[in-house]
């Protein structure tokens, strides 16, 4: 590759390509560059043909010479590695108005008037072109009408009327244009974020060799620490392996011999070899981008609300000119027909009325990525819950300790936070943090702590031996002995929960039961919703059935599915749909990807992983789920905006068109008040939608959420709570006894 340094300082260098980075090629060079050795960023300026590089600074000299290695094969090469389209990027908004408006006024400022004139009939051919493609398709359009007017400004010689429409015409597009598309630049690296290497294992020889070179009956080998590359089996050795890119569950559960394993999940403990199943390109995690893509071409791509409101006014437009032509044979009073064409005003109102809910939604934590996505949740009936990380928190935390054999909750507590506190797990670390939360020190009064691999920890105290882990490591594997009556009592305590035993001499002493706890103000935020005109709520989660159970009846969930991988999630939502729902569905996790495209609006965490949220139609980077209650607002907001535009540009505009087929006023005043009541209506749709959110809040014939909510007792039971383990193959439904206080 050919570059020139710009500009450099210390680890970083702005060098100059050889030209612009077309779009095609733009995600596979930022992948080639930065895997390049010692180079730690790189970052691309497409449009202007720059990229700047960053490295140690000791290594500059090696980290340029490695630039030069790339060439087009090295790119090609990894752009036929990718299963998706990547979307057209949308952030050179700014610089598509400046150069329109700047054009515009230099023109019209600097140069001579048969130039301008010149140049203002060459920008009508785009606009012409257009017009006639939709003639010859038999359609009279918003482009036939687009073009009709600016060519009578032709017709009537003035140039300057025509590059005063088409100047309109443009903003208005671009802005359009800027509302349905988002930048996607990191899609593929954040959805395939596998290892480019693996160490295949050949007899007693490890080798270091690419991904992609991974054929089906390799042997890899996998360590703590280290990311899954491919699928396959295990075929030696014992993990704890972190499936949360699939299942979306942050903890790691247990895989050995004969066990599959998938790519892109990690190993947090442990050491196994995996035989691959298959290549590279067929693994799981790409199947969810096939299945993401297929969700895609079921959404409707149909213009927006706007813009078919404008097509069905044009034909109405020619025949209004057309009578005109006829009863008057005056061309003045016919350019009067066609100077006041509705579609300018239409487009650029609705756009900026959208682009303002946008910077609204922005300014509240919230990116909506096009106008029709508002509209969708302002519909939506249904509303579909991810669990972990969506409705719950992320991070562990202890719920309870139960004990036995005369042992205290402190003393089990103690004991058990001394042992995990040499663990980095993160149910290890929720319960070295409720020792801490009550105060307990829990010094050292053990021998040496050994861990047994996806089962549990050993050591010994005042020369007994002391275990701690699940029930299957220490009653099944190590024969510790638990009472009846404590037993019976752990399963009616710990429903819901991930269980700790801990035993020490052969007799169980203690449990701790450890959860991923609620949001805050979940339960209040749903009610609200279905207040606003949510009628059904569910939760679809990768969890157990229990713990599933717990977090619908204390969230206030009409329905949950349990045990769910991310296909079952697909298939739930296409059941839902069939019903004849209008959903928007809430996840943070790739698993929930698929989903999340299906919906008729999906909506991601910010916190949550990369391609969730560009799949997503919206994106919460509020962590706090009342970000909803303010988009449900916001979006009514804005469809009621639209609606009112509509009217007052079609009244507006109506009252110009009689007054210059009149004669009342000439074609070039139609023309001002006509452009200049575009531009005051969409000033008066770029006010913040904030002051219209008050109003509401404030009105006395409908209640505020919060007193709606007090209003209901505070442990009414969930009586239309349905539970669905696994719900699609069986079609299995459930209903969990009430919740009671406890």
């Amino acid at each position: 590759m050919d570059f020139s340094i710009i500009s450099e300082i210390p680890g970083r260098s702005r060098i100059k390509l050889a030209g612009p980075v077309p779009q095609a090629d733009y995600d596979s060079l930022l992948k080639v560059a930065s895997s390049l050795p010692y180079i730690t960023s790189v970052k691309i300026y497409g449009r202007i043909g720059q990229m700047a590089v960053t490295y140690e600074p000791a290594m500059r000299k090696k980290a340029l010479d490695s630039l030069t290695t790339i060439d087009a094969e090295a790119i090609e090469q990894v752009r036929s590695t990718y299963t998706v389209d990547l979307a057209p990027r949308t952030n050179a908004l700014f610089m598509d108005l400046a150069m329109i408006i700047g054009g515009h006024y230099a023109r019209r400022w600097f140069l001579p008037t048969p130039i301008r004139t010149i140049l203002t009939a060459i920008r009508f051919w785009p606009f012409l072109r257009e017009g006639l493609r939709a003639l010859m398709r038999g359609k009279l359009t918003v482009p036939v009408l687009d073009a009709a007017a600016i060519g009578i400004s032709f017709v009537k010689r003035q140039p300057k009327t025509a590059g005063e429409t088409m100047f309109l015409l443009r903003i208005g597009e671009t802005l359009e244009d800027y509302t349905k598309a988002v930048s996607e630049n990191e899609l593929i690296n954040s959805l395939l974020d596998v290892p480019d290497k693996a160490q295949k294992v050949e007899g007693d020889t490890e080798t270091c060799v690419p991904t992609t070179s991974l054929v089906a009956g390799d042997l890899v080998a996998v360590r703590t620490g280290m990311s899954i590359c491919i699928d396959g089996v295990i075929e030696k050795g014992v993990a704890m392996v972190n499936q949360a890119t699939l299942t979306g569950e942050p903890l790691a559960v247990e895989r050995t011999v004969g066990d599959d394993v998938f790519a892109g999940t990690v190993v947090e403990e442990g050491e196994i070899l995996v035989r691959v199943k298959q290549d590279a390109n067929t693994t799981k995690l790409r199947s969810i981008v096939n299945l993401v893509e297929t969700a895609d071409s079921l959404k409707s791509e149909g213009q927006s609300r706007m813009e078919k409101m404008a097509d069905r006014i044009v034909p109405w437009n020619f025949l209004l000119a057309g009578i005109v032509a006829l009863t008057t044979r005056s061309l003045v009073k016919t350019s009067a027909a066609l100077m006041v064409d509705y579609s300018c005003a239409l487009k650029l109102t609705g756009s900026l009325a959208v682009m303002t809910a946008m910077s609204n939604a922005a300014r509240a934590g919230m990116m909506v990525k096009g106008a029709k996505y508002f509209e969708a949740f302002a519909k939506a009936d249904t509303i579909v819950f991810d669990k972990t990380g969506t409705l719950t928190e992320a991070t562990p935390e202890l719920a309870t300790v139960l004990t036995t054999d005369g042992w205290s909750e402190d003393e089990v507590l103690r004991l058990a936070a001394c042992l995990e506190e040499h663990f980095p797990h993160p149910v290890a670390r929720a319960v070295v943090r409720g020792a801490e939360e009550r105060d307990l020190k829990h010094r050292e009064r053990h021998a040496e702590v050994e861990y047994i691999v996806a089962h549990g920890l050993v050591s010994s105290l005042e020369g007994k031996r002391v275990l701690i882990g699940s029930a299957h490591f220490v009653i099944d594997d190590e024969g510790a002995h638990i009472p009846e009556d404590a037993l019976a009592r752990v399963q009616e305590k710990m429903q819901g929960l991930s269980p700790l035993y801990l035993a020490v001499d052969g007799e169980i002493v203690g449990v701790l039961g450890v959860h991923d706890p609620l949001k805050p103000n979940v339960a209040e935020v749903i009610t609200e919703l279905k207040d606003m005109g949510i009628k059904h709520v569910v939760m679809l989660t990768g969890d157990t059935y229990k713990t599933a159970e717990r977090i619908a009846q204390e969230a206030g969930i009409d329905e949950f599915g349990a045990d769910l991988l991310p296909e079952d999630k697909y298939e739930y939502l296409k059941k839902l749909k069939a019903e004849g729902r209008t959903i928007a569905m809430v996840g943070d996790g790739i698993n929930d990807s698929p989903a999340l495209n299906l919906a008729d609006v999906g909506l991601a965490m910010g916190q949550g992983s990369d391609i969730a949220k560009e799949v997503a139609d919206i994106v919460l980077s509020d962590t706090n789920l009342r970000s909803l209650i303010n988009l449900r607002i916001l979006s009514e907001g804005l469809t009621e905006r639209l609606t009112s535009s509509f009217k007052n540009v079609m009244c507006f505009n109506s009252g110009l068109l009689a007054l210059g087929i009149t004669g009342v006023i000439t074609p070039q005043a139609s023309s001002f008040l006509h452009n200049a009541s575009t531009i005051g209506f969409g000033l008066r749709n770029t006010r913040s939608y904030l002051p219209s959110q008050k109003k509401r809040e404030g009105t006395e014939t409908k209640a505020k959420p919060e007193a709606r909510l007090s209003a209901k007792p505070k442990d009414e039971p969930k009586a239309k709570l349905k539970g669905v383990p696994k719900t699609l193959p069986k079609d299995k439904t459930s209903t969990p006894p009430k919740k009671t206080k406890e």
